[in-house]
């Protein structure tokens, strides 16, 4: 398999990760049963920024499964991010007009089962040759309670940018503790006080969360519909007081910081505004394309001991066949076409989208040396959201970001905000049981 070293991944692409959909009411989207040799499949996949690339790679997957099965045809269609929450929704409940295949952010499995939206192909995916080689992460990205509804697609994760003249002007090494990290960020403040040292966001979830992982905390434990939130346990509590410490005017100051989220993190980093930030693979382009290009190198980001690696938020996309198809075998296959090592090989090339396989990503880390420290990352072990179909809300309902900035804005203090964070989760776990 060829692996270019051309990467041109947008903002936009592992962003998806993070969003979810409003949840449609659960009907029952069984298919009649039939499972049609021909006839057309119809496939909705995500529209990216620049799309061209990504569409030549999924035109050869399909020119191949229409040579392969005689009489059947696919209908591929590119929908919007803006309205995917509404057209999944409409899908799930008219399966006359639905898709047989979806593209789909891996936060949103649990919910799409919850709605009956999803077809379970574990028998096809546990028979799938290929799909030993799936990371455990991804794999965990598309299993509810033990079922499989999915195959991973692509993952993204976040690692530490940092500037290479800064660090070499001021004489500083890349940060090996998170101990180490917050007085690095403090000391490029201190000598530079137009740079952000670190360059946090109250609004960044999944910046924020490796500091939560690292420190033993979990977002909530349990499985199904009996998730319990943790987010206030003592170890989560001393990730989150690690976190929003950064927060001030000796490294981001909090009247500036507090409101940010994740691409804005990238974007004050890229414009030459920040000293370090949190950001992903997918951050990549735009970071080439701002004023450090040239400027800036990237590492993991620490763990609380000195040389271990923080856990990263698995983020990604996955692909799956909807319940209510009548060509389940032909979608199956497409699916897994789709999904398959060739094809991530191939959309690495043309997208910089990283392969969920460990085999590939690590051939992707030897043609791309850009790679190297988020595969490290990945293989250091990551971790995933709650497998609920209450995450949709609570994240649609900023209850993390929400927790973090009323930690620092001063308007709570970690106990209490944790606390609450905890109670709003608790009742969308329970309603959603």
């Amino acid at each position: 398999m060829k692996l270019a070293a051309r990467l041109a991944a947008p903002l936009a692409a592992l962003a998806l990760a993070g969003l979810t959909a409003c949840a449609p009411q659960t009907s029952d989207n069984s298919s009649s049963g039939e499972d049609e040799k021909t006839g057309t499949l119809r496939v909705w996949l995500f529209q990216e920024v620049s799309n061209e690339p990504k569409q030549k790679v999924v035109d050869k997957v399909v020119a191949a499964f229409e040579k392969a099965h005689d009489g059947a045809k696919v209908k591929v269609e590119y929908i919007p991010v803006e309205t995917r929450a509404q057209r999944i929704k409409a899908a799930f409940n008219d399966p006359e007009s639905a898709p047989d295949v979806i593209e789909y952010g891996n936060t949103d499995t649990a919910g799409y089962v919850k709605d009956g939206g999803l077809a379970d192909v574990t028998t096809e995916f546990n028979a799938w040759s290929e799909a030993k080689d799936s990371d455990p992460t991804a794999k965990t990205s598309v299993t509810v309670d033990g079922k499989v509804y999915g195959a991973p697609f692509f993952v993204g994760v976040r690692a530490l940018y940092y500037r290479t003249d800064v660090f070499e002007e001021l004489g500083l090494e890349p940060p090996k503790s998170l101990d180490e990290l917050a007085t690095t960020a403090k000391r490029i403040r201190a000598a530079e006080p137009e740079l952000y040292g670190l360059v946090v966001g109250g609004a960044y979830t999944y910046g924020a969360m490796p500091f939560v992982w690292a420190n033993g905390g979990e977002i909530a434990e349990g499985k199904g519909g009996s998730y319990a939130s943790t987010i206030d346990s003592a170890a989560a509590r001393k990730g989150i007081e690690a976190y929003t410490s950064l927060f001030g005017d000796d490294n981001c100051p909090a009247a500036k910081c507090a409101s940010m989220g994740g691409n804005d993190t990238v974007t004050a980093f890229a414009a030459g505004k920040a000293g370090m930030a949190i950001g992903g693979d997918f951050s990549h382009a735009a970071v080439e394309a701002g004023k450090v290009k040239g400027k800036y190198a990237v590492v993991p980001l620490p763990g609380v001991k000195s040389g271990s690696v923080a856990p990263a938020f698995a983020g990604g996309n996955n692909i799956g066949v909807l319940k209510s198809t009548t060509h389940r075998t032909l979608a199956v296959d497409l699916m897994k076409r789709l999904a398959s090592k060739e094809t991530q090989g191939e959309l690495f090339d043309a997208m910089g989208f990283l392969p969920t396989y460990t085999d590939v990503r690590a051939e992707a880390a030897e043609e791309e040396p850009f790679i190297e420290p988020f595969v490290k990352t990945l293989s250091s072990g990551t971790k995933f959201v709650p497998a609920s179909p209450a995450w949709a809300q609570i994240d649609a309902s900023l209850v993390l970001p929400t927790m973090f900035q009323e930690v620092v804005s001063g308007k709570k203090d970690v106990a209490e905000a944790s606390k609450d964070a905890a109670k709003r989760m608790n009742d969308a776990f329970g309603s959603a049981g």
